[in-house]
């Protein structure tokens, strides 16, 4: 422990670095914009700026692509509480009481609220992230081959049996990924899979041109079908404002807590933040004594839903580095980067990596202290992006984009497949098909399958391999419940009514 706390201190000094806390500052304004811009989200913010981080060091590189995403969390509040548009999907529990205080006036409260709760969310998480991961990951290096791919199937099956899209919906996505992850030379046997002819594939399809196309272009689609307009309320944040709002903030600790809590369980879960804020949300109308006033401009409605987001987000991280399981799908992207700059994530990244793995954690801490401060101190700024006309940023969206899949091979083949990937975005986002467990089949897919293999490769063909010890029977054992938990939830809700019923 003393170590770990020690390389935590190595990692502030890491970030101190003025060129790191530049770049800390950039990477907050940008995700920030993001955030702010509806539809953009984490996920597609990050994707789309991920090229620009080719030249950095990888511990540069994740200090500017995590803090545009801890920005684009802290801006999805600024939409839904001055325009009542969520910028964020977990932003929509914000706009019930956030936009409400705005009508009345309260918009810097409100602000001030959402912000600082979002800090108290992150700031827990990333406690959890520092005293959790450690442990977590020296204990996953005693895995051999089958306890990977037991881990990796709980991840794909806690997608589909625990996430909020209908099952089959994310089945069909993930299958999609395992095929597109599929495509290329076969490292086992030698053959090629699912080229078709095409040379340019033959090493399979660049994790990077599927995002961007899949979350940039398709989202900017779909925004320029919606043709936003927006309408909304002026906001001014003066220190009386945040002073006052503070001073209030700490009769509502029990609600914070409680949403800490649950934002920790539902990120670490692939759950997600969405489910975490509406979760949060609810139970505090429930046992909240001002419930009755939730959805008329309730402080307190706007700290739950805001602490759970932050910490699921923030939490998200933790299986993605100590386990190399991302847990969301903002993670996926990030895991995709860190491939992308040849490190492996997983429990050997706090051995042969511990620089990058504490600078990233020392980071965590830093960035959300930096973000809360610049939200607090250039919200109006932030809230006039949002009265330029959507007909001059996306041409701009498109355009980086095209730039950022062009440099991954100098090559306008990889600009013509992020084009066809985002038809396909927009198509999956059209019918309602989560792209999330996608780009986890993508980005996992080609491990699961080496693990597996291996796994068989030992055991001469026996699929009891899974099942021969007790730790990759459990694992193996939770990824059933998991991918059997709406069935199983049914079962217990029928048991409990049958009493009640005779």
């Amino acid at each position: 422990m003393l170590e770990d706390i020690a390389s935590l201190f190595h990692g502030f000094a890491v970030v101190l670095q003025p060129y790191n806390l530049g770049l800390m500052v950039l990477g907050i304004v940008l995700g920030v914009v993001i955030g702010v811009l509806p539809g953009l989200g984490g996920a597609n913010g990050i994707a789309i700026l991920l090229p620009l981080t080719f030249s950095m060091s990888p511990t540069s590189a994740i200090i500017m692509l995590s803090c545009i995403y801890w920005g684009a969390l802290f801006g999805g509040a600024i939409t839904s509480v001055l325009f009542n548009i969520p910028g964020e999907p977990w932003s929509v529990a914000t706009t019930f009481d956030g936009h409400p205080m705005a009508q009345k006036g309260q918009a810097g409260e409100a602000l001030t609220a959402a912000f600082t709760s979002s800090f108290v969310g992150a700031l827990f998480a990333v406690i959890v992230i520092t005293l959790v991961a450690p442990l977590v990951a020296s204990f996953a290096l005693q895995f051999g081959p089958a306890e990977k791919f037991a881990v990796f199937f709980l991840a794909f099956c806690s997608f589909i049996g625990m996430g909020k899209e209908p099952p089959f919906k994310t089945l069909v996505s993930m299958m999609i990924g395992f095929a597109l992850a599929a495509v290329g030379l076969d490292s086992v046997t030698g053959q090629l899979r699912l080229t078709f002819g095409f040379t340019e594939i033959l090493n399979g399809f660049d994790f990077l041109i599927a995002v961007i196309g899949l979350f940039g272009i398709g989202e900017i689609l779909l925004t320029m079908e919606e043709g936003l307009s927006f309408k909304g309320k002026a906001a001014g944040i003066n220190p009386k404002v945040v002073w006052q709002t503070w001073k209030e903030l700490p009769q509502y600790w029990m609600t914070s807590l409680r949403s800490c809590v649950i934002g920790c369980w539902m990120g670490i879960s692939p759950a997600g933040a969405t489910p975490a804020s509406f979760m949060s949300y609810g139970i505090a109308k429930r046992v909240s004594p001002r419930g009755a006033n939730f959805g008329k401009g309730e402080i307190e409605g706007v700290v739950a839903p805001e602490t759970a987001a932050h910490a699921a987000g923030t939490s998200a991280l933790l299986p993605m580095l100590s386990l190399g399981v991302p847990g969301s799908p903002t993670a996926a992207v990030l895991l995709g980067g860190l491939l992308i700059w040849g490190l492996q994530p997983g429990p050997l990244l706090f051995v042969e990596q511990r620089d990058f793995v504490w600078g990233l954690i020392a980071s965590m801490y830093l960035g959300n202290l930096v973000g809360l401060i610049i939200v607090l101190t250039m919200v109006p700024l932030f809230a006039a992006i949002l009265r330029i006309p959507f007909s001059i940023i996306a041409p701009i969206i498109l355009v980086i984009c095209a730039i950022g899949a062009y440099t991954v091979h100098n090559s306008t083949f990889d600009v013509v497949m992020m084009l066809v990937f985002g038809i396909v975005g927009y198509v999956l986002k059209k019918t309602d098909y989560p792209l999330a467990p996608m780009v986890l089949a993508i980005v996992l897919g080609d491990k699961a399958e080496e693990a597996f293999r291996q796994s068989l490769l030992a055991s001469q063909g026996k699929l009891g391999v899974f099942w021969s010890n007790p730790l990759v029977s459990s694992i193996m054992a939770l990824s059933l419940i998991a991918l059997f938990w709406p069935i199983i939830q049914n079962g217990l809700a029928w048991m409990r009514r049958a009493p009640k019923a005779a």
